[in-house]
């Protein structure tokens, strides 16, 4: 590909900034990393909850970097845990920094107050935003494709039947197109707006996208289908194709 340099900081790295297309990939929850300046890096959590959905996207990381490669797109990653601050949730979200997710208690988190959650959102959430910024800015139509996993059940939950969640708020120049095609994949069992509902205000995509009026689109893929580097190859395979016929088809 065009270039595969990588700027890695405190709270992001990026891949390829320079190269050519207008996609910019983003991945808000990449890693359970927890930096070394909260707690001595370890949110208080046994290793089996660090590496489960509350902690990160299990596998969109890997998708990303392999969708990334296949647009020659620019590509964007956290490298902290959703659980440290979530950089998909806007400043003042009271989930920002959460002291219970899915039935786990965060017990470095349980005393935190509003210094730390500041000092956590200039160190790391603000930085991983900039960056994303930074990337977009060298754009002149830049479409932004948000990559995360959910998991198959939350606890006392049901069972979540997709293969593929889309996401979307009011503007479905890429959403609605991307949409038509997928459902032509009989194998893949795809929701709309699930197993969430739209964006929330503040968040990434309506920090980068919506308020700025660029064309966007989250793709959810279900986590136990990208547990391996070569289901995450091969989701981004299936992926990308599908993503370029909708630019086209959405004439944007």
């Amino acid at each position: 590909m065009t270039n595969q340099s990588a700027i890695t900081a405190a709270a992001f790295t990026t891949i390829g900034a320079d190269r050519p297309s207008r996609w910019v990939i983003t991945c808000d929850h990449a890693t359970n990393k927890v930096p070394a300046d909260i707690n001595g890096g370890d949110l208080g959590l046994p290793a089996a909850d660090m590496n489960r959905h509350i902690a990160y996207d299990v596998g969109a990381d890997g998708v990303s970097t392999h969708l990334a490669d296949l647009l020659d797109a620019p590509y964007v990653r956290s490298e902290f845990s959703r659980l440290v601050i979530d950089p998909n949730r806007g400043d003042n979200d009271p989930t920002l920094v959460m002291k219970l997710y899915d039935g786990s208690i965060i017990p470095a988190n349980r005393n935190v107050d509003a210094d730390e959650v500041q000092r956590r959102r200039e160190t790391l959430h603000k930085p991983y935003h900039d960056a994303v910024s930074e990337v977009i800015a060298r754009r002149e139509q830049p479409l932004i494709c948000a990559i995360h996993s959910f998991t198959p059940q939350l606890k006392g939950g049901d069972m979540r039947p997709w293969h593929v969640g889309v996401l979307f708020a009011e503007d479905d120049r890429l959403a609605r197109p991307f949409l038509d095609l997928i459902y032509q994949e009989e194998d893949i069992c795809t929701g709309e707006n699930e197993p969430y509902g739209g964006h929330l205000p503040g968040d990434a995509l309506d920090r980068h996208a919506m308020q700025p009026g660029h064309p966007n689109i989250l793709i959810e893929v279900r986590n136990d289908l990208i547990e391996t580097e070569t289901q995450q190859k091969a989701w981004a395979t299936r992926l990308a194709p599908i993503l370029q016929q909708a630019l086209i088809n959405s004439d944007l």
